[in-house]
C-alpha cells in the first residue's frame, strides 16, 4: 500500500494527477458488445442512445482467433464512432493471458482520450491493481493524456472475495467494481451452471409439523450471492467507488433476471451489466428508483427539509436516518431526470429542479 501522502500523486513523471473523487453518473447499465463485430460499428450510435455505459469486450466470450480483430475494432470505434454522451469502456483481458499487455498499451496510446474505464478481470487482491495502476500511469504520460483513466474490478474469484476490502482502497483510479457469479462459482466449487440468479435447490425448509409428520413442508429458494454482493458493497461504499451487478446469463429468463437486478439495486448496486438488447430496458426499469418511491423520499425532505428530529409522516416514524435514505433516493432520482424527461415526468421534477 502507497503511503497516504503519496496515494494522490501520479505514479509516472508527465501522467495526470489522480481524481480525488470518483464521478457520480448515470451507470444502470454497462451494455457488452464484441468489437471483432464489423457491423456492429454501424449499430453503436443508436445502442449508444439506449445505454448509460458501452464496453467493448475482449476477454471472455471473444474466441482466441478474434482476439487481435476486436482490439483493432474497438480502436477504429473509439477513433471513428460518435456516442455522444454515453460512456466507453472496455473489459481487457486477464492480467495473466498473452494478449493483456497489447490491450493497454494499444488502447491507452490510440484512444485513452475516449475511454473512460478499463475493466480488469479476475482481480484478486491490491497487487493486481498496483500494476495495472503504474501501467495506466505510465502509458497516461508517453500518450499525453490529460485525464487519468480509471479502473474496474471485476469479482469473480473466492480469494478476491477475500482481499475485497484491500482491492477497493489499493488506488484512487479504482471507479467500482461487477460481480462475477460464473467465475466465482467456479472457484468456489459451487455445484451450479448457471450464470447469475438463484438455484431451485439452494433452499430452507419449514420444520415438520408435529401434529402431522408427513405433511408437505413448505421451502423458499434463497438467493446464492447474497453474502458476497453484500461484501462488494460494503467495500465500495466504504472507499467512495461504485458496486455493480455483473451477467445474468439466461437471456429469456426477464422475470429471473428482473428479479436478480432488482436484488442488487435494493442492495446498493448503482448498475448492472446487459448482455443483450433485450436487458438493457431491463436494467432501465430496476435501477431507476421507483417514482412511488420518489414522491414519497421528496414528500420526507419537504416535511423535514433539515433532516434533524423525529416526525410522524402518515403514520411512519421519520427521523435522520430515514432522511438519509430518501436523500439518496431523490439524488438519484434527480440524476437520471436530468437527461430523461419520461423520468423527469414520472418522478414529478422539472429541468429546473432535477
Amino acid at each position: 500500500m502507497r503511503n497516504p501522502r503519496d496515494f494522490l500523486q501520479p505514479q509516472a513523471i508527465g501522467a495526470p494527477d489522480p481524481l480525488k473523487e470518483i464521478p457520480i453518473k448515470p451507470s444502470r447499465m454497462i451494455h457488452f458488445f464484441d468489437p471483432s463485430n464489423e457491423k456492429m460499428l454501424d449499430k453503436l450510435p443508436d445502442i449508444a442512445t439506449k445505454t448509460d455505459i458501452l464496453l467493448g469486450n475482449l476477454e471472455d466470450a471473444v474466441p482466441v482467433d478474434r482476439k487481435l480483430p476486436a482490439r483493432a475494432g474497438l480502436i477504429k470505434i473509439g477513433k471513428e464512432v460518435d456516442l455522444g454522451d454515453t460512456a466507453l469502456w472496455v473489459r481487457v483481458n486477464s492480467l495473466d493471458s498473452p494478449w493483456v499487455l497489447d490491450d493497454l498499451t494499444e488502447l491507452v496510446t490510440e484512444i485513452g482520450d475516449k475511454l473512460e474505464v478499463i475493466m480488469v478481470p479476475k482481480v484478486e487482491g491490491a497487487w493486481d491493481i498496483h500494476y495495472v495502476d503504474r501501467l495506466l500511469a505510465q502509458l497516461e504520460a508517453k500518450a499525453g493524456l490529460e485525464r487519468p483513466i480509471l479502473v474496474h474490478a471485476i469479482l469473480e474469484t473466492a480469494q478476491g472475495v477475500t482481499n475485497v476490502e484491500e482491492i477497493a482502497a489499493a488506488s484512487p483510479r479504482m471507479q467500482g467494481m461487477s460481480f462475477g457469479p460464473a467465475d466465482l462459482a467456479a472457484s468456489r466449487r459451487m455445484k451450479t451452471t448457471r450464470v447469475g440468479g438463484g438455484h431451485p435447490g439452494y433452499r430452507v425448509v419449514e420444520d415438520p409439523n408435529t401434529d402431522d409428520p408427513e405433511a408437505a413442508r413448505p421451502s423458499f429458494q434463497q438467493d446464492l450471492w447474497h453474502y458476497s454482493i453484500g461484501r462488494m458493497v460494503d467495500a465500495c461504499a466504504g472507499n467512495g467507488i461504485l458496486p455493480f451487478y455483473g451477467p445474468f446469463g439466461d437471456i429469456g429468463d426477464d422475470v429471473g433476471c428482473e428479479a436478480q437486478f432488482r436484488a442488487a439495486f435494493l442492495m446498493g448496486c448503482v448498475g448492472t451489466w446487459s448482455l443483450h438488447p433485450r436487458q438493457i430496458a431491463i436494467a432501465k426499469k430496476v435501477f431507476s428508483p421507483d417514482p412511488d418511491e420518489v414522491k414519497w423520499a421528496l414528500k420526507v425532505i419537504e416535511a423535514i427539509p433539515d433532516g434533524r428530529g423525529v416526525h410522524m409522516i402518515d403514520g411512519k416514524m421519520q427521523d435522520d436516518a430515514t432522511w438519509k435514505q430518501c436523500k439518496v433516493m431523490v439524488n438519484l432520482a434527480e440524476m437520471l431526470a436530468k437527461n430523461d424527461p419520461e423520468l423527469a415526468e414520472a418522478y414529478g421534477l422539472t429541468p429546473a429542479n432535477a
